[in-house]
């Protein structure tokens, strides 16, 4: 099997006959100075290969970079968009659930659940779009009411969460509650000029529970809230 070739072979040779003619005592001045030459030569084709070799490595590793940068980013985004709803940025269904039940691991959670009182009938009166700006405008809402003190998520048309940790049943209802005013009191353009509520459920889970018994009661509550004449927020513990 054949070696591959030497980069370098021409200087080597001109660095081997440099040697002999170094330590040959009778080679006289002319073989000294053509060798000497070669010497240069080869030294300086040896300057500007590891130049151009030098070149193409920085190149090679600012484009490693660049492409690492890239995968970073797109693990990034793929994670991103795996763990949030695409309308609204809050979390989704899945993503809410896990951050909850790695929550009661170790402390105790409330939940708000709340749903868009007559979303259907926003939809088809003013169609989807509208419908659309409608969600995002309640997020915004539920997000400067909730700031840093919990999560949202988004687990079905117009249907979120806010899940609250280490938060008790008394404190989680009374956000709630200013959660409820901010979407009633706010104006979100309505071709007619109506105004939006919202239907909220809280409950409280200790340490231990899971996310599927909270998001039951929480549930129930809402829907006593919704039979109850809607725009108003009703605590599981206080269901009958």
């Amino acid at each position: 099997m054949s070696q591959p070739p030497d980069l370098f072979d021409g200087e080597s040779r001109a660095l081997s006959v440099a040697k002999t003619i170094f330590n040959d005592a009778q080679a006289d001045v002319d073989r000294h100075r053509n060798a000497l030459g070669e010497l240069i030569t080869a030294y300086e084709r040896l300057l500007r290969e590891t130049r151009r070799l030098v070149r193409r490595s920085d190149r090679e590793e600012l484009e490693m970079n660049r492409l690492n940068q890239r995968l970073h980013d797109l693990a990034t985004e793929l994670e991103y968009r795996a763990t949030h709803d695409s309308l609204t940025g809050v979390l989704n269904r899945a993503a809410i659930i896990g951050l909850s039940n790695q929550y009661l691991v170790k402390d105790s959670i409330s939940l708000v659940v709340l749903d868009i009182d007559h979303f259907k009938r926003i939809n088809d009166s003013f169609g989807h779009p509208i419908g659309d700006r409608v969600i995002c405008g309640v997020v915004d809402r539920l997000q400067d009411v909730v700031s840093d003190s919990g999560q949202i998520g988004r687990v079905g048309g117009e249907e979120f969460t806010v899940l609250l940790p280490r938060m008790d049943g008394d404190a989680a209802a009374a956000l709630a509650e200013r959660l409820r005013m901010a979407v009633v009191e706010h104006d979100f353009g309505l071709p007619d000029g109506s105004r939006v509520s919202a239907s909220f459920g809280v409950s409280w889970l200790p340490q231990g529970g899971g996310f599927d018994e909270a998001y039951t009661r929480a549930d129930e509550a809402l829907y006593a809230a919704k039979r109850a004449g809607r725009n108003q927020v009703v605590r599981a513990e206080r269901l009958s």
